[in-house]
């Protein structure tokens, strides 16, 4: 879709939201300007014009939830109205070819097959359906980092003691020699009793990414399937599914896709599909068919039609010039701390090995600290990170964040480093 399109698009959404107290409506300026500007400074403070930001602090915590631009809320609460509207004459007739028609366009833009990929609710729910629907045997051995997501960590401690699985772990370096290491690092964990490796494609803590495709032909050759958890990575970087070689690939996108909450993929390479047990039972279908991992009953159709337009959204920026700018972002606070007395980055310092996430410590000084006074003092909200080889904050800038924001920050950390 072209800027001028969707400026179109953007005037024909609703004006306001009549179930919202009036302080909290987010409404596009009735004359907001123009996306076609020369200017990349420009064009970045037209894009902070769609956001509804509270002003008591500044934001670096968009991990979590990467908080919608105005237009795709605008359209959200179109889509409530519309299913309300239509009640049960939409949930039985047309809501499944609508999902359908988004998970194909999903398909499109992470680079794999239309009947490989499905929308779930977040990558928990994606990986886990993998991890729990595995057919384990006792004796069998998975693989993964101790600083990988916790709710996945969880769930193979669950099937271990379920199915007397064996879970070996690795730690992962933050500053890696190569990519020759990392490789090695899960590969001196593998032996004929290993089923599955997971890894993430960007680790949330630190933002580092890993060398997916080097991880999976590795793995590949020892006979290992390969688990990617890609929370932060759609509509984050550019995800190329069908060139990572990997079996299974879960993300959410009200991550970096910024759609309203409860919404994320989960891609299963077909030869896999027959093998993987369902979260919640679905009518007969085909053993290959991947709608027969996808129902989960009754649920907010709504949040799925809009992930519809956080993808017109994204192609209105551009994924490309959404990563670099990520990046740029990132590397514009983290250069000039790196090296500085008492700071500690915890991402790695090569360009291609992170993008937008970064992580920061202050020698001597708790993660839980760290946040608080960032917070308290400096009316900047991040979140601690306090586990294993990381202890400091992650720190999760978005397209809307400015300049001016991260010199405050990175006045901020120097001030705290000094104190130390």
């Amino acid at each position: 879709m072209d800027k001028r399109s969707f400026l179109r698009k953007i005037g024909q959404a609703a004006v306001i939201t009549p179930f919202l107290p009036y302080h909290l409506r987010a409404e596009m300026p009735i004359h907001a300007p123009s996306y076609d500007v020369t200017n990349e400074d420009e064009f970045w403070q037209r894009i902070r014009v769609d956001y509804a930001l509270k002003p008591d602090y500044i934001n670096l915590e968009n991990g979590y939830y990467n908080i919608a631009p105005i237009p795709t809320i605008e359209k959200f609460h179109k889509h409530i109205e519309q299913v309300n509207y239509e009640g049960s004459y939409y949930m039985r007739t047309v809501q499944w070819d609508n999902k359908k028609r988004i998970a194909n366009r999903l398909a499109d833009l992470v680079g794999c097959n239309s009947d490989e990929l499905i929308i779930t609710r977040n990558t928990t729910e994606s990986l886990d359906m993998v991890i729990g629907g595995y057919p384990w045997k006792a004796g069998d051995e998975a693989i993964f980092a101790v600083q990988d997501y916790g709710a996945m960590r969880e769930h193979f401690k669950l099937i271990a003691n379920r199915f007397g699985v064996v879970n070996k772990t690795v730690s992962i370096p933050n500053h890696p020699k190569s990519d020759e290491e990392l490789v090695a690092l899960y590969e001196s964990q593998i032996t004929p009793k290993t089923k599955l490796l997971m890894v993430c494609h960007m680790v949330n803590i630190t933002g580092h990414i890993m060398p997916i495709r080097k991880i999976c032909d590795m793995a590949h050759r020892h006979g290992v399937e390969v688990m990617v958890d890609g929370a932060h990575c759609v509509g984050h970087i550019k995800v190329n599914i069908s060139e990572l070689q990997c079996d299974y690939y879960g993300s959410s996108l009200h991550k970096w896709l910024s759609t309203p909450l409860g919404a994320g993929l989960l891609f299963v390479a077909k030869k896999n599909i027959p093998k993987i047990w369902p979260l919640l039972a679905e009518h007969p279908r085909d053993d290959d068919d991947i709608e027969r991992l996808n129902h989960i009953g009754t649920h907010p159709v709504h949040t799925d039609l809009t992930i519809n337009d956080a993808m017109d959204y994204l192609e209105m920026i551009g994924l490309e010039r959404k990563e670099q700018r990520l990046r740029f972002l990132q590397r514009y606070w983290s250069d000039p701390l790196r090296g500085r007395k008492n700071v500690i980055i915890n991402t790695p310092v090569e360009a291609h090995r992170s993008c937008g996430i970064a992580n920061v410590g202050i020698k001597g000084m708790k993660p839980s600290d760290l946040a608080k006074t960032l917070l308290d003092e400096f009316k900047i909200f991040t979140v601690a990170i306090d586990q294993d080889n990381v202890q400091g904050c992650r720190i999760t800038p978005n397209v809307y964040t400015t300049i001016k924001e991260l010199d405050h920050f990175i006045y901020a950390i120097k001030t705290l480093a000094e104190r130390v």
